[in-house]
């Protein structure tokens, strides 16, 4: 917690970051290698799409 403010900031912060986290953390011990590579390429590309939506 040392670079935030305050306690409430540190958890606005880690919730959104878990959010996100398990978006491009797909469960790996579920998966093959392809299909967890596969997995990664697409939440990435689906990134990049709301990345350039949301600059646009």
């Amino acid at each position: 917690m040392s670079r935030f403010k305050s306690v409430g900031q540190a958890q606005r912060f880690l919730s959104a970051h878990d959010q996100i986290n398990v978006i491009f953390r797909p469960r790996s011990h579920r998966l093959t290698a392809i299909s967890y590579r596969h997995a990664r390429s697409d939440v990435f590309d689906l990134w990049r799409s709301y990345a350039l939506e949301m600059t646009a």
